[in-house]
């Protein structure tokens, strides 16, 4: 897989153990060294277009494997590509938003949520199948059940999702989409029944600036509070964060940033590490799902106890993830790299591109 986003698919029995998240040697100066140029390209803004129509094309063409249903890297892969576009698109329309870009900005956010619970069905059943696919695999009937309910709700999720999608009219979306991202397209206002004029050259670090601050404001803020409140949801809103930035700084990485590289491989591998935990947190949520009705106690009493036994394993190693994630944040190397290479970049965004 190319994507570090793609979930570790883990048993329980392997180890959760925080990675290694070394902080690479190109970490320097985000600004030009004094006597380099620093004009920027004719036109940086036509970059970022073409960052956003590649994306575009890559959203679209996975539609029809995603309707297949029978392809979960698909699923993932235009979920990914949802939040890639959104974050370009979100650089170049800064709120407030025109109208247009609004409900072209909801659609997109609309075809990722309605993959969401598949995309959770298809990660836990990867893991049950790789328990299961080994010789010593402990209460192998338990987690043979487990695997057949985690079938039946991908299955009737998938039915859900393929209306959502269906409604979704992807097809105008792209035309409508890739018209205004064109080089000739118009540029919409925030004002109704106006055009507006693209930015300029020279607003390209200010905008990209205004963007990120926010963002690693964000980010910073919900990784202190899950250090004060180590809730569910608040870890989550630390991983959801991390990927926001991550989008926002590929496109910096585009333009060849000192040090974009290695903020990029932190992060990612604080996204893998948060994503492991979360499918852990998934799967016991869908284990209690499914022993929690009242007829599959009453027909299956012993694998509902064998489920419960799982659950309680499940926590211990659930708990060593979050451990793990404290850890990697606030004071350790790699998060304070980061936040300097952020101010840095804040501070003189003057950077070549």
């Amino acid at each position: 897989m190319d994507e570090a986003t793609k979930t570790t698919e883990a048993p329980l029995e392997e180890s959760s153990a925080a990675p290694e998240v070394t902080v690479p040697a190109d970490f320097g100066d985000p600004v030009v060294p004094e006597g380099s140029p620093t004009e920027p390209l004719p036109d940086p803004w036509k970059k970022v277009r073409k960052l956003a129509v590649r994306q575009l094309d890559r959203f679209i063409s996975l539609e029809p494997k995603v309707l297949r249903g029978d392809d979960p890297d698909a699923i993932h892969d235009l979920r990914v590509a949802s939040r890639r576009l959104q974050q370009v698109l979100d650089l170049l329309y800064p709120a407030p938003r025109p109208g247009e870009i609004r409900k072209l900005r909801r659609r997109i956010r609309r075809s990722r949520r309605a993959l969401g619970e598949v995309r959770n069905c298809d990660v836990q059943l990867t893991r049950v199948t790789r328990i299961l696919a080994s010789k010593r695999a402990a209460r192998r009937e338990t987690w043979e059940a487990v695997h057949h309910y985690l079938l039946q709700r991908r299955s009737k999720c998938f039915e859900k999702s393929a209306r959502r999608i269906s409604k979704l009219n992807l097809a105008v979306f792209y035309v409508r989409l890739k018209d205004v991202l064109s080089p000739n397209g118009h540029f919409p206002s925030p004002h109704p029944h106006g055009e507006a004029a693209p930015p300029a050259p020279e607003q390209f670090h200010e905008r990209v600036s205004g963007s990120l601050e926010p963002v690693w404001q964000a980010f910073e803020a919900q990784v202190a509070e899950s250090h004060r409140d180590p809730k569910v949801g608040v870890i989550h809103g630390v991983r959801i964060a991390a990927k926001r930035l991550r989008y926002l700084i590929e496109v910096v990485h585009e333009f060849d940033v000192p040090g974009s590289k290695a903020a990029l491989a932190w992060l990612r591998g604080l996204q893998q590490h948060l994503g492991n935990w979360h499918d852990l947190e998934v799967l016991e949520q869908m284990m209690i799902e499914m022993v929690a009705r009242p007829e599959y106690l009453r027909d299956h009493l012993e694998i509902a106890m064998g489920v419960e036994k799982l659950i309680a394993k499940n926590r211990k190693a659930k708990g060593t993830f979050r451990e793990n994630y404290f850890a990697m944040t606030v004071d350790a190397a790699g998060y304070e790299h980061v936040k300097a290479w952020v101010t840095g970049l804040l501070l003189e965004p003057r950077w070549r591109v």
